[in-house]
């Protein structure tokens, strides 16, 4: 993937209009994600999102848990999450490159959702161990990536968001084994379960890999 894409191109307006998409099976597979990280909270938890670009999952989750915030290296998409989210008094969101994670308090839930062991830019495993700094004592990270099962509707998304103007256009050719290669340059790739039950054995905590909705992988560890 191109250095930091998503903050000097897929940013902001273009990043919300990622999500407006008109594919029923992949707003399935967007609110899966959601309703599982939801069903753990009790509306007591602080909560951090890594890479949580303009705060759409966040926002899902306010009414849910007791303060939220989300960090991500575009400035232009926290700016346009800020606005958008303004009526969301428990809800706050900073420019933060997730490699140089620095909070003093802690978290009980630490999320980075949607494919961001793939998305953010630098060795994945350091990026769980970041997560877990920051998470308390007995609070959970996620972590999602998508399931191989999903890979036909990935890839229609993708599509999606190359004929919006979103993206550069698919490398069809170049387009397959889970990495999607469009023509600009930007490259996705993805983790299967094997890679997700390494990570999860390194970290040293109890952990679960579990299958949502036959669209995503998570990783889930226990501090």
């Amino acid at each position: 993937m191109e250095e930091n894409y998503y903050a000097e191109k897929l940013h902001s307006g273009k990043l919300y209009q990622v999500y407006q998409t008109e594919i029923p099976r992949v707003r399935q597979y967007l609110e899966a994600e959601i309703d599982f990280v939801r069903k753990g909270l009790r509306g007591r938890e602080r909560v951090l999102e890594v890479g949580a670009g303009y705060g759409r999952i966040l926002k899902e989750l306010a009414s849910h848990a007791r303060a939220l915030v989300g960090v991500d290296i575009s400035e232009e998409s926290v700016g346009f999450g800020r606005e958008w989210s303004k009526e969301i008094p428990n809800l706050r969101l900073h420019v933060m490159d997730a490699n140089v994670l620095d909070f003093k308090e802690e978290f009980d839930r630490v999320l980075c959702l949607q494919n961001g062991l793939s998305a953010i830019k630098g060795d994945p495993f350091d990026l769980v161990r970041r997560c877990l700094r920051s998470l308390t004592v007995g609070g959970k990270a996620y972590f999602s990536t998508y399931s191989p099962r999903f890979w036909e509707w990935r890839v229609a998304w993708f599509r999606e968001q190359a004929g919006k103007g979103l993206l550069g256009e698919i490398d069809e050719e170049r387009t397959k084994d889970g990495v999607i290669v469009c023509k600009d340059g930007f490259r996705a790739v993805t983790f299967d379960g094997g890679d997700l039950e390494r990570f999860g054995e390194r970290t040293g905590y109890g952990y679960r890999v579990e299958e949502v909705d036959e669209s995503s992988l998570f990783l889930i560890v226990e501090k």
